[in-house]
């Protein structure tokens, strides 16, 4: 039922004047899904305060509370209720309450929450950061009747909604402008999750949290069946944190963890690499960095001045930034261009020389193209602990038999030998393990970590005869041809 509404709705914005595109169509229904979701929020911890013999006081006031503006009901045939077509605005009243009245209250919630950490203060960001495309205000009410069908209440409806909601941020990076920017592959995720193995009471940290996947996938990982109330306090206020410096994604991040059971999620609005490096205190660090920096970004030289090591390349300053904000004995798993791994600008050779003095990458994972659709990189995983030098890097060439793509994604069984093997860091016909010694022993070292394998021999393909001939035949008439041009302008 959710997925065909979540179909019926994409049909509709479709059609919308001001929605053009798969990420206009996520954007508009999130932040409708947001206020359903808050009303079904509203009303459990309404029944959990009667149950205790509490009064409950309502986040939002009633003139915009989901029942009275988007879906004012009425007594129907029998015990059945129904939408109250004369209360229930449509057409320009809708639009016009939605963008001159909706939005400029829910913004101050912002300005009006006790901390940063509750669910009000998130409301005025949420809201703060976005505004209603949907230009047609009958389009409007057939959304939200649609999303109205949609329910929270119980924990597999909210596992369900989680699901859809990430094949819909899976769709945007289909849809192409930077598809990796959004969405990382989920099985690759939860293997990174897996080998980094968090614990309850650890800060777990992303600072480019785009639709906060990682985050999620932590999440999940560490709610386990019978937590006590205060892990999950502890789960719920003091272990995710990220940064995002885009709106649309800190807007989805946001939803994201909302749908997979996080209620205020920590993650800020507000672009990572502005914080200079030397302003990192001990008390702004984490014990777990997880994270996918955009591929490919270029920044501005002002923001290169937070960094001791000056670089354009987005996702080198990331690295600095994580290795800087990991406490000591921090965990990362932290995805990247294999380019990183080889490249010899100053730059990199100084990031790469940095760590491998200040941690411990006791693991690189390879990465076969395609494994982010719509991306067009190769890309490695580095896992490292911070803390002491590394001594040994050991390295898996992923290798899943196929061609990886739209239509052949990445699946979590391709990566079950790498889990595997990376516990005892076992040499195999995909993995081997390097040294460290003899790159800082060079001349002029560039501590170069180029993924080569030296369990697979090359495979020279030699060509027939009869086909060279052809080729220099061919090469001969075309000389002979570009000769004749040039003679005929003498």
């Amino acid at each position: 039922m959710f997925e065909q509404t979540f179909k019926n709705i994409d049909d509709i914005l479709h059609k919308d004047a001001g929605c053009g595109s798969e990420l206009d169509y996520v954007e508009q229904t999130s932040w409708i899904l947001f206020l359903k979701y808050l009303d079904d929020l509203e009303k459990d911890r309404a029944t959990a305060a009667e149950l205790t013999g509490k009064t409950y006081t309502p986040i939002v006031d009633e003139e915009y509370r989901w029942g009275v503006w988007a879906m004012p009901l009425r007594q129907g045939q029998g015990s059945k209720k129904e939408l109250d077509h004369h209360k229930a605005l449509t057409g320009d009243d809708l639009t016009d309450f939605v963008n001159n009245k909706l939005f400029p209250y829910l913004k101050k919630f912002k300005l009006s929450a006790e901390s940063a950490d509750t669910i009000e203060y998130k409301i005025g960001e949420i809201f703060s950061e976005l505004k209603n495309r949907i230009q047609s205000g009958y389009n409007l009410r057939e959304v939200i009747n649609r999303i109205d069908e949609l329910r929270f209440r119980t924990h597999a409806e909210k596992h369900e909604m989680s699901h859809l909601y990430e094949d819909k941020i899976k769709n945007m990076g289909n849809a192409g402008r930077n598809g990796g920017e959004y969405y990382t592959p989920r099985p690759l995720i939860t293997t990174i999750v897996k080998v980094v193995d968090p614990k309850i009471g650890d800060k777990i940290y992303d600072g480019a949290a785009g639709s906060a996947g990682f985050l999620c996938e932590a999440f999940a990982y560490l709610n386990k069946p019978g937590l006590s109330s205060k892990d999950w306090e502890t789960l719920q206020k003091r272990t995710f944190y990220g940064k995002e410096k885009k709106s649309l994604a800190y807007i989805i991040g946001i939803m994201n963890m909302i749908l997979h059971g996080v209620e205020a999620p920590n993650i800020i609005h507000t672009n990572t690499l502005a914080e200079n490096l030397a302003d990192i205190q001990e008390k702004d660090r984490y014990d777990v960095v997880l994270a996918n920096p955009p591929f490919g970004g270029k920044e501005r030289a002002e923001v290169q001045q937070n960094f001791p090591i000056k670089t354009g390349e987005t996702a080198s300053l990331f690295l600095q930034h994580f290795i800087k904000i990991l406490k000591a004995g921090g965990k990362a798993g932290v995805v990247i261009k294999n380019t990183f791994l080889s490249n010899t600008d100053n730059a990199t050779v100084a990031i790469r020389k940095t760590l491998l003095e200040n941690c411990n990458l006791h693991t690189v994972l390879d990465l076969p193209g395609g494994t982010f659709t719509g991306a067009g990189v190769k890309t490695v995983v580095l896992f490292f602990e911070k803390g002491k030098a590394t001594q040994k890097v050991w390295f898996y060439q992923l290798n899943p038999g196929r061609n990886l793509g739209k239509t052949n994604p990445l699946n979590e069984s391709d990566l079950a030998e790498f889990v595997e093997l990376q516990k005892t860091f076992a040499d195999s016909e995909n993995s081997w393990s390097i040294d460290v010694q003899p790159l800082h022993a060079m001349a002029q070292p560039t501590y170069d970590l180029s993924v080569k394998n030296p369990n697979k021999k090359e495979e020279v393909t030699l060509r027939q005869p009869q086909a060279i001939l052809e080729e220099m035949k061919a090469l001969d008439e075309e000389s002979a041809e570009i000769l004749n041009s040039i003679l005929e302008l003498i």
